[in-house]
């Protein structure tokens, strides 16, 4: 099954409408960081897996330079 560009967003979208309500009042800070923090990751993670491991497709498939990849993977201590 295909998922497109929607239902990404509509995913983060639920996801912080979610977080605004667990705040209950509260002010966020960060959010930008946070956001990028939790979204990045598991992208990152699922995308190496898809590329079977291999960095340099990997890399293609995110359409950015391979040692930024592979910077923001040892950020995220996925290798």
């Amino acid at each position: 099954m295909s998922r497109n560009n929607n239902d990404i967003s509509a995913c983060v979208f639920g996801a912080l409408e979610q977080y605004f309500r667990d705040l209950d009042g509260e002010r966020p800070a960060a959010i930008y960081d946070m956001v990028m923090r939790n979204v990045e990751k598991p992208m990152l993670q699922i995308v190496l897996q898809q590329a079977g491991g291999n960095q340099t497709l990997a890399a293609e498939m995110l359409g950015i330079n391979r040692n930024t990849l592979r910077k923001k993977l040892v950020d995220y201590k996925l290798i």
